[in-house]
């Protein structure tokens, strides 16, 4: 935790991190706690994705709402007006792991603590954003065009031919982020494959011009 706050964090708030947080590991698959539960811990992811969905039970059908990973934080809604926050949360790696904390603990943080909310609102301002560029994106662009913005934004910088968070999911889960299904995102996939832009092999997807996808994206704004 001390290696994602900030530097300068007073050394009282260090006291609570070493007293109060408990490292937590979760394998693939496996279900990060109940909502009931989140209610009342908080965690920090140290390793590995999680996956944020929704399901309507009577249909059966789930929706990927995100991907949490290195540095998020869960949950920030319940956090602040400790309402119950009905999400499932799925481990996506074998080395997930996660700092879990006493939510009253953390709400005590944001009564009393300016450098702990330093690092708390720009975090939920840039969830916010991401809410509403995906609100933008669902009303203004196609599927393909979609798609193409989640590439985009998971390119490794580091590693142009390299995604992040995504490079491996399976196709469902793609699907689900974008609001579409598996059969229309395999269509838009392999006319991406056709162009030379990605590859796919063992369900891991390089891109072969990041380039070209980057000029496409950018006539879209």
């Amino acid at each position: 935790m001390k290696e994602i706050l900030p530097a300068n964090i007073p050394s009282t708030l260090e006291q609570d991190i070493e007293q109060h947080g408990k490292v937590m590991d979760f394998y693939k698959g496996e279900m990060i706690f109940t909502p009931d539960e989140l209610l009342e811990q908080f965690f920090v992811v140290f390793k590995g994705r999680i996956k944020v969905s929704q399901i309507e039970f009577e249909s059966g059908k789930e929706q990927t709402l995100k991907i949490l990973t290195t540095g998020d934080m869960y949950d920030v809604v319940s956090l602040l007006d400790g309402e119950l926050h009905d999400n499932i949360l799925t481990a996506l790696d074998d080395t997930t792991q996660v700092m879990l904390f006493p939510m009253k603990v953390v709400r005590s943080w944001v009564y009393s603590n300016s450098s702990f909310n330093k690092l708390l609102f720009p975090y939920i301002a840039k969830q916010m954003r991401e809410l509403e560029e995906l609100a933008v994106d669902l009303s203004f662009y196609n599927t393909s065009q979609r798609l193409l913005k989640l590439i985009v934004k998971n390119i490794d910088p580091e590693h142009p031919s390299k995604l992040k968070l995504i490079h491996d999911l399976p196709h469902e889960e793609i699907a689900s982020l974008i609001g579409t299904v598996r059969k229309v995102l395999n269509r838009h996939i392999q006319e991406l494959k056709k162009a030379g832009i990605i590859e796919v092999e063992r369900k891991n997807i390089r891109l072969k011009n990041s380039q070209q996808i980057l000029e496409k994206v950018k006539n879209y704004e």
